[in-house]
């Protein structure tokens, strides 16, 4: 089960309390103040672990807390600090304050991590004729965890437009593939092997409707999972199967992407026009390309795998060409 979305409550350790002690012997009936302080509290850190692929582990276990300080005791002995709390969330999870609404910190990499409660001061013994106090309380918060799936390729278009088909022709992911609106219900990532070592993580995103950007047909929770990635194939279906116009598929889906985000618009986007292998498929291409006559589009068959080639050698381009960019 996909889960990219937890709600979660932390409590970072008190800090252990200080110790109010006297070393007495024969000599020294009236006493020397020996108490040692108390330990820190453990903090609550958020890390990236490649490992874990979803948030389902937040959706049954809620409350996380570090351990406590231990007390300071006699000696001038220091209590142990509390042991930090670890928390593994996969890369890309956006990390919130749940009463502000404040985004505490984007962890996109392995190796990104954030202290999101801080444990607690640990008090101070009278080992030097100070008063003795007692451990300060951990920092506790409630933070919403969203997790926005990280990948080079995006598939979008309308429901029944083949991504299914598709991204299982072009890779070893399996989604259910049927013949009706809403199969996917979750985003379905896979590995596109090209040339030799190079590969692209490409995923699915489960159909978008119009009026998807204000939530309809679950459209707000699933358009976020876009914003990571770095090239989007805009899948068509260009034989017109569910009674819609190709065309204005094109521009309604595109409308809704700017509507959620203007930067999603932007994305470097390659055209497939798919479903050629139907008769109908043939004029509606004639018609796209008249109204579209500057766009480059692909005309595919995802059942046939005729055009493929030519639509993963364009995408690849476009992706290597953004990550030769970046590192400069």
């Amino acid at each position: 089960m996909f889960i990219d979305e937890a709600r979660i409550y932390v409590k970072a350790g008190d800090g252990g309390d200080g110790c109010q002690s006297f070393y007495r012997d024969k000599y020294n009936r009236k006493g020397s103040p020996d108490g040692g302080p108390g330990g820190d509290g453990g903090d609550v850190i958020l890390e990236v672990d490649e490992n874990v692929q979803t948030l389902l582990d937040f959706q049954y276990r809620q409350h996380h807390q570090a351990e406590r300080g231990h007390h300071g005791s006699s000696n001038h002995k220091k209590g142990a600090r509390g042991a930090d709390l670890h928390i593994k969330v996969p890369a890309g999870t956006l990390i919130k304050d749940a009463e502000t609404g404040l985004v505490l910190r984007d962890l996109v990499k392995a190796g990104d991590s954030v202290i999101i409660a801080r444990g607690g001061k640990g008090g101070r013994g009278n080992s030097r004729n100070h008063p003795r106090t007692f451990g300060e309380p951990g920092e506790e918060r409630t933070v919403i965890l969203e997790l926005k799936i990280i990948a080079d390729v995006g598939i979008v278009g309308y429901p029944n437009a083949g991504k299914s088909t598709l991204i299982s022709r072009i890779s070893s992911a399996h989604p259910k593939v049927a013949n009706y609106p809403f199969t996917t219900k979750e985003p379905v990532l896979g590995v596109v092997k090209m040339y030799e070592d190079a590969t692209m993580i490409v995923a699915e995103i489960p159909g978008l409707i119009e009026g998807a950007h204000e939530g309809r047909g679950l459209g707000d929770k699933f358009l976020k999972h876009v914003e990571r990635t770095k090239v989007l194939i805009h899948l068509v279906d260009i034989a017109g199967c569910e009674g819609r116009d190709p065309l204005q598929d094109y521009k309604k889906l595109n409308y809704e992407l700017k509507a959620y985000s203007k930067e999603l618009v932007k994305k470097p986007q390659v055209i497939a026009l798919n479903k050629i292998d139907i008769t109908s498929a043939q004029l509606n291409i004639k018609r796209f390309k008249k109204a579209m006559p500057r766009a480059k589009v692909f005309p595919i068959s995802a059942v046939t795998g005729e055009g493929i080639k030519e639509l993963l050698d364009a995408v690849y381009r476009k992706v290597k060409g953004l990550k030769i960019d970046a590192k400069r």
